[in-house]
């Protein structure tokens, strides 16, 4: 494996979701995603309410360096659901964030969430070879939290003022793991989740 193939944002397709490289004319596919504050209380951007709004959020993305950034879009429909990430990106170490992931209230419970981590953690381990797949959240995100221990993940533990949220205070985040030895059992996990 190529290092620069971890950069490479290649487009999965999935039953329900497929992720397709980001790119600045989603952005009005992610305004019309963008129905609810609350879906970007966690988020370090506010709700995009205007075009020019959306534009900038995916530039903001674009822009992020050693991140690979993906529209999620409704297999069914072809809307844009929201917008995940892989971040953090780390060749040597074989490892990865998955995060920067917002999706519209409308596709969340849908199982969207579900086959686009299953889709994300098949191509880290799968076709990249990572070892290790973190995902971090605001320690009072507890949605977020849920859904990623829905997933299989591993609670690794706290890091304390981690990061600015948005309003200029510092959070505390939740690290969680998947590892190459976990990923069989997290995979079975996601496909016997998603068949039901």
């Amino acid at each position: 494996m190529r290092p620069s193939q971890w950069y490479e944002a290649q487009d999965m397709f999935g039953d329900h979701i497929t992720l397709t490289q980001l790119r600045p004319h989603h952005a009005e596919g992610v305004l019309a995603a963008s129905e609810d504050d609350s879906v970007f209380q966690w988020m370090s951007f506010d709700r995009p309410t205007t075009l020019t709004e959306a534009e900038a959020v995916v530039g903001r993305y674009l822009a992020m360096p050693d991140t690979n950034a993906w529209a999620q879009v409704d297999t069914k429909s072809g809307e844009v659901a929201g917008i995940t990430t892989f971040y953090e990106i780390n060749p040597e170490r074989r490892s990865l964030i998955i995060g920067g992931t917002w999706l519209g209230e409308r596709f969340q419970r849908t199982g969207v969430n579900t086959e686009s981590k299953l889709l994300l953690l098949t191509h880290a381990f799968g076709t990249l070879g990572a070892v290790r797949v973190a995902w971090e959240t605001d320690e009072h995100n507890t949605q977020s939290q849920t859904a990623i221990e829905r997933l299989g993940a591993t609670k690794e533990g706290l890091l304390r003022k981690h990061k600015p949220r948005k309003d200029g205070s510092y959070r505390t985040t939740v690290l969680y793991s998947v590892t190459d030895d976990e990923w069989p059992q997290v995979r079975d996990g996601l496909r016997t989740a998603l068949s039901r």
